[in-house]
């Protein structure tokens, strides 16, 4: 089989529809998930348990890995985590007097 990763030069990378961020999402997961699963089965846990919550996890990473990807496009986690790091209105503490008193420049000679 042949997969082709890149689409040209300056374009984002994309496989099967996962584009940019949502990619290393896809891989950081179901990594995780498998890693689980080895860690669970050896420990002892039933290996029909360990089946299941593998399928499961994975099953669940890679749905919402394309929702994600369909829902926000492809800068559209990295905007949602820019505007969560704006304030969402500004505190001013100062009274107003402040601001607004004047005070004259000294005039060095």
């Amino acid at each position: 089989m042949n997969y082709n990763i890149n689409k040209g030069i300056g374009r984002t990378v994309e496989f099967k529809g996962l584009k940019a961020q949502y990619l290393f999402i896809f891989a950081g997961g179901l990594l995780g998930t498998l890693i689980l699963v080895m860690i669970m089965y050896m420990a002892g846990v039933n290996s029909y348990v360990c089946l299941f919550l593998g399928a499961g996890g994975a099953s669940l990473i890679v749905w919402q890995t394309f929702s994600l990807n369909r829902k926000y496009g492809e800068h559209g986690l990295m905007k949602i985590a820019a505007n969560k790091r704006h304030p969402r209105y500004i505190i001013c503490r100062k009274p107003v007097h402040r601001y607004l008193k004047f005070t004259p420049k000294q005039n060095a000679v």
